[in-house]
């Protein structure tokens, strides 16, 4: 099987184009019953801490705020820049993440991220300052941004292709589970201990604790064996393999992955000139770019930022509002589970158009609820909290993990690090630029033309996804890797 880069213009013919359920799935031997599916699952959860680490730094903010900007004298542009400081951070992660990946190992940038993990929580615990603030939030950012970027890659390349997608999505899942503890953990302590000084800071550090957790469990969790393949040490990747697949499995998976690095060595290097001279390889990498620029532009994580915010201008008390925000996190965690469920069931692309079907609808209707409901009814606040809920449900249930999953998929291994780098780093950019806006926008045009904007987005989002994006589900990472490098995926996006 060749990966290398092709000059040909056209895509290529017949015989390679490959669906769900194609005969050249079906060459590997079966998964059998074993130990092995014990091992995967304790790999999936050691690694996702990452993700958990993800959600809770990203999610804390929402809470912890309003008392540091008493505490450290913020203005509304000084919060903006604490917010928006640890996305900002984490596009230069995921650019940095993708690469060093590459170069120095999954596992091992996992365990560095880890550390910065830790640095930066306690740089924020600790900070007496604006500015200290800032640089322990852009740490923490580039550990968002690396981890965003590699523990998808990471599971991707353990997992057996029968079960790729729900084992890749369980990182969402853990994003999600850490976002919803940053708002448990917030409206418990700010409802309990919030008259104390400083509580904010206790908020900031008990992110601490899974950083940690996450460095000393890594330290016995394998390398990916593609990456080792790829790096020519084929025993360690054999001997890796055999503890997470049966026998007779484990061989043809090594084999089959080290056929197709050695039929692409000239290419395993892909500079991002490169990629722009090659059709194919250009358009995947759009379409993943894509793909995560519009999952932000969803708006799920200006629910995450500034829930509060939102829920108070529909019309609840400060503290009231900062308890309703458990409850889109819960359901986040819900939906999230309830996807992995649907991954290995309904193809990707039906995923993706639901969620954006829906998401589409939601916002519309959160925009008509708050002009059919005016500041001040007693209903408004309720309503728009179902209607929030609904949003994050639908955005969880069918596009958070199914973003992960498809941007871990979609790019071959020689280009992996760099596609998925240059995609998470305009998702973040995009989410920044969000992130550091929206509140000027409710002040502006209030709840109406805000959801009505995102409404408009997701529309969009729905169309690209209906013309552009490939199916992948039920594929070899090498089948998909193939095909994208010859154009032939392009040929059976259905």
């Amino acid at each position: 099987m060749s990966a290398s880069i092709p000059n040909s213009s056209t895509p290529a013919s017949s015989t390679s184009t490959r669906g769900h359920g194609s005969a050249e799935e079906s060459t590997l031997p079966p998964l059998t019953a074993g130990p092995y599916r014990r091992r995967l699952s304790v790999v999936a959860f050691i690694a996702t801490i990452g993700g958990l680490l993800f959600g809770y730094d990203t999610g804390v903010i929402n809470g912890a705020l309003r008392p540091m900007t008493i505490e450290l004298g913020l203005t509304p542009l000084t919060e903006g820049v604490v917010t928006s400081s640890l996305l900002f951070g984490a596009a230069v992660g995921a650019m940095l993440g993708g690469r060093l990946a590459d170069l120095w190992g999954r596992k091992r940038t996992i365990m560095l991220l880890a550390f910065a993990f830790l640095l930066g929580a306690a740089v924020c615990a600790l900070s007496p300052s604006f500015g200290v603030m800032v640089v322990g939030r852009v740490i923490l950012g580039i550990a968002v941004g690396a981890a965003s970027t590699v523990v998808p890659v990471y599971l991707a390349e353990l997992a057996p292709h029968e079960i790729r997608g729900s084992l890749s999505g369980r990182n969402e899942v853990m994003i999600a589970v850490g976002a919803f503890a940053a708002f448990a953990v917030n409206a418990i302590i700010g409802n309990v201990w919030g008259h104390l000084d400083s509580i904010w800071r206790v908020m900031l550090a008990i992110c601490a604790i899974p950083a940690i957790a996450l460095f000393l469990g890594m330290i016995r969790m394998p390398e990916s064996p593609r990456w080792l393949i790829a790096h020519g040490r084929r025993d360690e990747a054999l001997e890796i393999m055999r503890t997470i697949r049966p026998e007779a499995r484990a061989v043809a998976e090594i084999d089959e992955a080290e056929a197709l690095y050695a039929a692409s060595k000239n290419a395993r290097r892909t500079r991002l000139s490169a990629v722009l001279k090659n059709r194919w390889l250009l358009r995947i990498l759009l379409i993943g770019i894509g793909i995560a620029v519009f999952q932000q532009l969803t708006g799920i994580n200006t629910i995450v930022y500034y829930g509060q915010t939102v829920l108070i201008e529909a019309g609840f008390e400060a503290d009231a509002a900062l308890i309703a925000n458990v409850v889109p996190g819960a359901i986040g965690v819900l939906g999230s589970i309830a996807s992995l469920f649907m991954m290995e069931r309904i193809n990707r692309r039906t995923m993706f158009m639901c969620g954006y079907g829906l998401v589409t609808l939601c916002h519309v209707l959160i925009g008509l609820s708050s002009i059919m409901f005016p500041v001040g009814a007693p209903a408004r606040p309720y309503v728009i909290l179902v209607l929030v809920v609904l949003f994050v449900g639908s955005m969880q249930t069918f596009l958070n993990v199914a973003t992960w999953v498809i941007l871990s998929e979609i790019f071959p291994l020689h280009m992996r690090g760099l596609g998925i780098g240059i995609a998470v780093f305009c998702m973040w950019i995009a989410n920044a630029t969000l992130g550091l806006f929206f509140p000027s926008v409710v002040d502006g045009v209030g709840i109406t033309g805000s959801f009505f904007m995102l409404g408009v987005f997701n529309l969009i989002a729905f169309v690209f996804v209906l013309k552009f994006l490939p199916e992948t589900r039920g594929r070899t990472l090498e089948s998909i890797e193939e095909d994208v490098s010859t154009g032939a995926i392009y040929l059976n996006k259905k």
